[in-house]
């Protein structure tokens, strides 16, 4: 177990550098970068401006994001002050190469050094450790919320395969799947946020303004009360696959000659199938938690933390994308990165807690 691990870790390395140099030299070749963005806001103009001005000229093409032209390569800049121009290339590094300021980054970043945002004067730890509790909120409650509910379910159709009950229970998980989460979510609130109907939840917040004022059992209910709707409005995509994943599992297990040797020895259908099929059944169900919760984690929150007036780690990402604030961009990518290779690690070593017959030493990765 402990060589397996090893190697794991070991390989998380090439992994992890691999995915930060290919998205490092994606970020150099798209047009725009910090400089115009700073340019276009000394001069009024906005982000679409500042594409237009940074892409083609008279049939000329701009210089890389993030890489020192001379005169003329921030078609923006006209009319600016040269010297100022290479003066904040040397504020924010973009005098030196680009292979450098990678090696200088990832050198910072062995240490969780991740640098100052370029547009909120603030440290980029600090930003996001503001927006973690937001974004793991949402992710835990609706991973949570999508096993609870698909997992009973799951195993209700395999029992019931082919009946009345399987029928009508595929419709609704297919229906829910096919609607997106945010016009779910615009639906919950014009029915139970006071769009039209009634107000039984908050439309903003993770919290209310007085949060701080309550005891801890009513910080409790004020914030259940704030997470229901936007978990909600999330997690009604996620029932449909682990529904259906859950069910075809224990419909495969179920055929199995160990199931009918169960039977034969006279024990219970619940003793059946909690107690034989279900540890086997859940093998490939378990496997699917570390993606399920880094899918809600880190992607389809954009659209509920805005609907929802949620400061997630969505958000952030969005608008430092729209602001080309690298060092919030790089700094959210490495830790979900590294994160996202830690949890699938956590999912093979959860294999082995639900089957000891696993045995890791026996493998190569």
């Amino acid at each position: 177990m402990g060589a397996y691990i090893l190697r794991r870790l070991l390989l998380m390395v090439p992994t992890l550098l691999g995915i930060m140099i290919v998205n490092f030299v994606v970020i150099q070749a798209a047009p725009g970068g910090p400089i115009e963005r700073i340019i276009a806001d000394i001069q009024g103009r906005g982000v679409e401006a500042t594409a237009r001005l940074t892409g083609a000229a008279r049939g000329e093409t701009a210089a890389p994001a993030g890489q020192s032209g001379g005169e003329g390569v921030y078609r923006g800049a006209r009319g600016l002050d040269p010297e100022f121009i290479r003066e904040l290339e040397r504020l924010y590094g973009f005098d030196r190469p680009a292979h450098e300021r990678f090696l200088e980054m990832m050198r910072r970043y062995l240490t969780f050094d991740f640098g100052e945002s370029y547009f909120r004067d603030r440290s980029v730890l600090e930003l996001i450790g503001e927006r973690l509790p937001v974004s793991v909120s949402l992710g835990l409650w609706t991973t949570l919320l999508s096993y609870l509910v698909s997992i009973p379910l799951g195993i209700r159709k395999a029992v019931k395969d082919g009946s009345r009950f399987d029928v009508w229970t595929s419709t609704v998980v297919i229906v829910g799947n096919a609607v997106p989460g945010f016009l779910f979510a615009i639906l919950l609130i014009v029915l139970f946020a006071g769009g039209s109907y009634f107000q039984l939840f908050p439309l903003r917040g993770l919290v209310s303004e007085n949060w701080h004022e309550l005891s801890w059992p009513m910080k409790i209910v004020d914030y259940l009360w704030h997470i229901t709707l936007p978990v909600l409005a999330m997690s009604i995509g996620s029932f449909a696959g682990l529904t259906m994943l859950t069910k075809n599992s224990f419909l495969e297990e179920i055929g199995k000659q160990y199931v009918m040797t169960a039977r034969a020895k006279g024990l219970t259908e619940r003793s059946v199938l909690y107690g034989h099929v279900f540890r086997n059944a859940m093998l490939i169900v378990i496997a699917g938690f570390p993606g399920a919760f880094i899918g809600a984690f880190f992607t389809g929150s954009v659209l509920i933390e805005v609907i929802f007036s949620l400061d997630g780690l969505g958000l952030l990402g969005f608008e430092s994308a729209i602001n080309r604030d690298y060092p919030v961009m790089f700094a959210t990518l490495y830790i979900f990165t590294l994160l996202g290779l830690l949890v699938n690690l956590l999912s093979d070593l959860t294999y082995m807690l639900v089957d000891p017959r696993i045995d890791f030493e026996a493998r190569r990765v």
